[in-house]
């Protein structure tokens, strides 16, 4: 399918009609579904950590229907092989060559789904491909297509058969996401209607890769006024006062800048606002401080202020 290119209310515009397309398959989460958008607005990976059967692997689907992209998922497992997602060489012998099978991770957007089932050393294998959006293997790099997306689902690590992601690879993902319990006039919406799963073959793309980057270059130009870059470095000092966690990293913070622009891309602006950064900081800082995943029913019915939320509340927006 082919587009022409838009100017940039027109893309926002359409970014704006997928939020609502994706509304219509994930029930009830609509700040989580405009997050995991921006994130892939600002050129991130994705990880969404919750409860088995929450909904993050139809979110995922979701996504990558909307947008037209090429699309992989592989189910990670205990014993599953770097191999097994960046590919092989495979010995020929009418020819007496090798020849590369390329894996699954040679997508536009591959969905990891429950990573931390798999080796340290298998999740690894996904460290250069997030961030040089390319593969070595036997000694010969390959590109992947542009764009490149990841979105890995992960199972709380209270649950038996997990691997702790390592805090390198937790670094790749620009945001980290919980969708948690839907809403009871959710839930019995889904009681009631439509299977989600039907849904998802129903989607016609609203965008194509094309206009995808086009639109994550609009987002760098977003403008940052230095009031508002004031208020984002007084909130990174603050992470990096306390012993009992690394402060954000100089990629944890450009990271930041990227993810506010998105997300005021995606409201419609062209101008970087305090609300913005707040309402990005959670998802991308949280997991870079080692704030663990607690499912809400072992909070015994309250929700604990993650450690972001802690330092909004301590930051004044003006001084």
């Amino acid at each position: 399918m082919t587009m022409t290119h838009p100017d940039i209310p027109q893309l926002q515009a359409r970014f704006q009609a997928m939020l609502a397309g994706i509304n219509q398959i994930v029930l009830d989460k609509p700040a989580v579904v405009k997050l995991s958008v921006a994130c892939l607005l600002a050129n991130g990976h994705l990880l969404l950590q919750d409860l088995p059967g929450m909904g993050k692997t139809t979110l995922a689907h979701a996504i990558a229907q909307h947008l037209g992209l090429s699309f992989n998922r592989v189910q990670f497992t205990s014993d599953m092989l770097p191999a097994d997602i960046l590919g092989i060489s495979l010995y020929k012998t009418d020819t007496a060559t090798f020849e590369f099978k390329a894996g699954p991770v040679f997508c536009q957007l591959l969905l990891a789904d429950e990573i931390n089932r798999s080796s340290p050393k298998t999740q690894s294998a996904l460290l250069e491909a997030m961030e040089e959006r390319q593969v070595s293997q036997d000694g010969v790099t390959r590109k992947l297509p542009e764009p490149f997306f990841v979105i890995a689902t992960q199972n709380p690590t209270q649950q038996s058969g997990v691997f702790v992601l390592p805090e390198s690879q937790l670094d790749r993902f620009l945001m980290c996401l919980s969708l948690g319990y839907p809403s009871v006039a959710a839930e019995r919406e889904l009681l009631l209607g439509n299977d989600r799963r039907a849904l998802l073959t129903q989607i016609t793309p609203i965008l194509d890769s094309q206009s995808l980057q086009l639109a994550q270059q609009q987002v760098k130009q977003v403008y940052i006024a230095d009031v508002v870059i004031d208020y984002l470095q007084r909130l990174v000092a603050k992470t990096r006062e306390s012993r009992d966690y690394h402060g954000l990293s100089t990629r944890g913070v450009l990271a930041l800048k990227q993810a506010a622009q998105a997300y005021a891309y995606l409201g419609g602006f062209a101008e970087v606002t305090p609300e913005d950064i707040q309402a990005v900081f959670a998802a991308e800082v949280d997991h870079r401080l080692g704030q663990p995943f607690m499912p809400f029913n072992h909070l015994g019915g309250e929700q604990q202020l993650s450690l972001a939320s802690q330092l909004l509340r301590q930051v004044p927006v003006l001084v």
